[in-house]
């Protein structure tokens, strides 16, 4: 079976444009909360956005592996092409309520809340994603072509974060919204020509949004889940607080920075995915994150742009290994008929993670600037133990119930 088809193009091309709607906002999004004088909620920008995702990851993966993988696209998706229009919307009305001490954080309010379903966006189309990706592509070719997909996903994320700094700098912070919101549109008319790959779909019903009716967990896909919290960790700190530490370094458009490390993490993508079928995931993931303690430990200490692109890049390398590999290592260990189910519970641990380091990282960084270095190097040590553990395990194969290479 051919790996680069038109369907996979689509598939690519869509990503590309979803990646780039609700990553091209994240870098100044920091800024944005700061004028509207709630500067102390910092935290929240990501831990909000990553509990709409994690919430919803208990329906989309049923509703994949039910109702097929095009509606959990097409809805994830469409979230993503309103929601820039409605950070317009809530603006103008900020600055109304802004006005009146006793409405003053309405507005604030309002934008939090809006975090919180945006996130719904990226807890159903990566996991819709995903699965259509297993369903389309042979087993062992599995780690190339997610690798492929990430490369897609980090294009939109290197490129959307500075185009979205321009806009903001130059033109406003509603032209970076309204074009976050016109790329959602157009990833949206491309996910609508993608066809379905579960046989046999049905309708969604109610009984797909009844948690307590049916499976909302898959325990296979535990070990991956566990190994993505120091990786998902680390990139929840990253989102909240590296906005402003680029900025104390002099960069004029901190969404530059982000695209040095996706940059990175682009070029490690095109080699990893297929090592991961060669080698195993587990090996992959234990050089994955000794490069991810690597990269957070020279950020820790880096007090020039030079210094800090170093640990950029290393860190980039890190997430273009893990990445893959973790949803390869989460479709092989899911049974076939669960794999969306898989995925979406190895997807709640980057929730989790980023979700919890977005907040820790965000209240510590408000209360006292001066534990920035101390914040990286916790993630450093995270996911240096974290290889530790994973290596041990991998050494004494009579602890795994399963494996992992892929024949």
């Amino acid at each position: 079976m051919k790996l680069f088809t038109p369907t996979f193009g689509l598939l690519c091309c869509s990503t590309i444009l979803f990646m780039a709607s609700f990553g091209m906002i994240m870098p100044e999004l920091p800024e944005y909360l700061a004028k509207m004088g709630a500067s102390h909620l910092l935290g929240y920008i990501i831990g909000l956005f990553t509990l709409g995702a994690f919430i919803s990851r208990f329906f989309s993966g049923r509703i994949a592996d039910r109702a097929g993988r095009r509606v959990v696209m097409v809805f994830g998706t469409s979230v993503a092409a309103i929601a820039g229009f409605i950070y317009v919307l809530v603006g103008v009305m900020h600055e109304k309520w802004s006005a009146d001490p006793d409405t003053a954080m309405w507005g604030v309010w309002m934008f939090l809340i809006l975090r919180t379903l945006h996130g719904l966006s990226t807890g159903f189309r990566p996991t819709g994603t995903s699965a259509f990706l297993t369903d389309i592509i042979p087993k062992k070719r599995r780690g190339e072509a997610l690798g492929y997909l990430g490369v897609a996903g980090n294009a939109g994320m290197a490129g959307g974060p500075a185009l979205g700094s321009y806009l903001a700098v130059e033109y406003g912070y509603d032209a970076m919204f309204i074009a976050s919101s016109v790329l959602g549109i157009i990833a949206l008319l491309f996910t609508l020509k993608l066809p379905e790959s579960l046989p046999n779909p049905r309708r969604v019903n109610l009984d797909d949004l009844n948690i307590f009716k049916g499976g909302i967990l898959e325990k296979s896909a535990w070990p991956a889940a566990f190994f993505l919290l120091p990786v998902s960790a680390a990139f929840g700190v990253f989102l909240t607080i590296t906005p402003d530490f680029v900025d104390a370094l002099g960069y004029k458009y901190k969404g530059l920075f982000n695209t040095i490390i996706v940059a990175a993490s682009i070029l490690m993508r095109f080699v990893a995915g297929r090592a991961s079928d060669k080698y195993g995931r587990e090996p992959l993931l234990v050089i994955g994150g000794f490069l991810l303690f690597i990269g957070m430990g020279i950020m820790s200490i880096a007090t020039t742009k030079f210094t800090a692109a170093i640990g950029g890049v290393v860190y980039g390398f890190s997430i273009g290994i893990n990445m893959p590999t973790i949803f390869a290592w989460t479709a092989d260990l899911a049974p076939k008929h669960k794999i969306a189910l898989g995925l979406s519970t190895m997807l709640m641990a980057l929730e989790i993670g980023i979700g919890g380091g977005a907040f820790i990282s965000g209240t510590l960084f408000a209360a006292n600037h001066e534990l920035l270095p101390s914040i990286y190097l916790f993630c450093a040590v995270f996911a240096g133990i974290s290889s530790c553990v994973l290596w041990f395990f991998y050494r004494n194969p009579n602890l795994k119930k399963s494996p992992t290479k892929v024949e």
